[in-house]
Formats: structure tokens, C-alpha cells, sequence
């Protein structure tokens, strides 16, 4: 019975694997043929429809950053279209959409499977990640150049909790949103605006770089569990000898 339930659960396992593989494969599909609108199209729509077309761009930046597009592309012209203030609001409520609904897809599909099927290195980074979340999520999310939809998933995979996953994605993520809407907003009038977010992208990149190798360090200093003491053997005890047949009992 054991037996049979371990099979059913590990097969249940590949499907959930298998369905987030063709998840991702669809999502790569439709980013790689989705042709983001001009931001003429963005402006003019932007115009027309007022806030429900603002709440709109909030929610298809969400679901835009489940495939592999641009984003930046679209922070800047969230920036463009709408200011600096409301264009930087509305990027950050469709980012925290878009990573928590990555990250739910790869937890809930993902996640059995590299339980139940990957080896002891890969328990070992589970354990950093499961010890040090908060702050391996914020680093992650300070790195421009790291693809935003790639550790939504990833982060999904791992046992990271839930509340550091969400923490870490709530304020890591605020620089560089603020930093490219705001190469879009202040874009076209060069001053302190703009050097201010060239200079934010810059020193986001080499804080980011500074907390992967402490956290890598300090990885690599969680001690590895004493196996635990063996009881020394209990000797037997000696023989006590028989009597002597003749001679009287003591």
C-alpha cells in the first residue's frame, strides 16, 4: 500500500511538472512573438480611457511579466505617458501581480518535483534560501540586469517562505521601478531627474553584486549537522561459574 500511494504521489509530481514545463514553453512562445504596442498606441489609449485605462496598464504589466518581454521598456513608458508619480504606482502594483502570480505557478507546480527528485547540492541552496530568504530576495531584486520573470518562477521552485518571498519582492523592487520610470519621466528634460535614475541603475548593480557574495559567503558557513554519537557497546557480563559437582554450595 505504501508502495502504491509513493508512485501515485511521484507521478502526481511529473504532471504538475510537466504542466508548468508547457506553462513556461507557452509563455516563451507568446513573448518572443508578442509585439509590444508603440508608445504612441500607449499614450493615445491612455488618453481615451482615463483611469480604467491606467488601471488596465497596471494589470497587463502583471500579466506581461510572465513571459519574457521587456519590462523596462514598459517602465519607461509607463513613465512617459503618465508621469513619474503615477506612472512609478502603477509599474509597481503590476510587478508585485506579475511576481506573485509566477511565483504561486511555480510553487504549485514546480515545487514537488524538486523535492522529491533533485539531489543533496540542491537541498543544501534549498536550506540557505529557507535560513536567509528575506535578504537573498532582496538581493536578487536589487540586480537590474537579472531577469525579473526568471526569479519569479525560480523563487516559486525553491522552499523560500511565502512572507520573504512577498517582503523581499515589496521592497527590493522599488529602486529600479523608481529608477526607470523615471528615466521616462524626466527622459525628455535632461537634469537632476534623470541623473539621479542613471545614477540609482548604477548603484543598484554593484550593491546587488555586494549582497550575492556575502550571501554567498555566508552560505557557505551554515554548518553541516554531527551525525549523531553511537552508544559504546554495554559489555556482557562474566560467566559465572558452575559448581563443583562433590564440593558443598557456599
Amino acid at each position: 500500500m505504501n508502495a502504491r500511494v509513493a508512485t501515485t504521489a511521484r507521478r502526481r509530481a511529473l504532471l504538475k511538472l510537466a504542466a508548468f514545463l508547457a506553462f513556461v514553453a507557452v509563455a516563451v512562445s507568446v513573448g518572443v512573438a508578442l509585439e509590444l504596442p508603440g508608445l504612441d498606441e500607449i499614450r493615445t489609449a491612455a488618453e481615451a480611457a482615463g483611469w480604467p485605462g491606467a488601471i488596465a496598464f497596471a494589470i497587463a504589466y502583471g500579466l506581461a511579466t510572465l513571459a519574457p518581454v521587456p519590462k523596462s521598456v514598459l517602465s519607461i513608458a509607463a513613465g512617459i505617458v503618465w508621469g513619474f508619480a503615477l506612472g512609478a504606482l502603477l509599474v509597481y502594483l503590476g510587478a508585485l501581480l506579475g511576481a506573485g502570480l509566477a511565483f504561486a505557478i511555480g510553487r504549485g507546480l514546480g515545487r514537488d518535483a524538486v523535492e522529491r527528485f533533485t539531489g543533496a547540492k540542491v537541498e543544501r541552496i534549498d536550506e540557505i534560501l529557507r535560513r536567509r530568504g528575506l535578504a537573498s530576495t532582496i538581493g536578487a531584486r536589487l540586480i537590474p540586469v537579472l531577469p525579473f520573470t526568471v526569479i519569479n518562477y525560480a523563487a516559486g521552485l525553491t522552499s523560500v517562505r511565502r512572507r520573504d518571498y512577498a517582503i523581499g519582492t515589496m521592497l527590493g523592487i522599488i529602486p529600479g521601478t523608481l529608477a526607470f520610470v523615471a528615466v521616462g519621466g524626466f527622459g525628455f528634460d535632461p537634469g537632476p531627474g534623470l541623473y539621479l535614475a542613471l545614477g540609482t541603475l548604477g548603484a543598484l548593480s554593484i550593491a546587488g553584486a555586494i549582497v550575492g557574495i556575502r550571501m554567498r559567503r555566508g552560505g557557505a558557513s551554515i554548518p553541516t549537522p554531527a551525525p549523531a554519537p553511537v552508544p559504546a557497546p554495554v559489555p556482557a557480563p562474566a560467566p559465572v561459574p558452575a559448581p563443583v559437582p562433590g564440593e558443598p554450595d557456599a
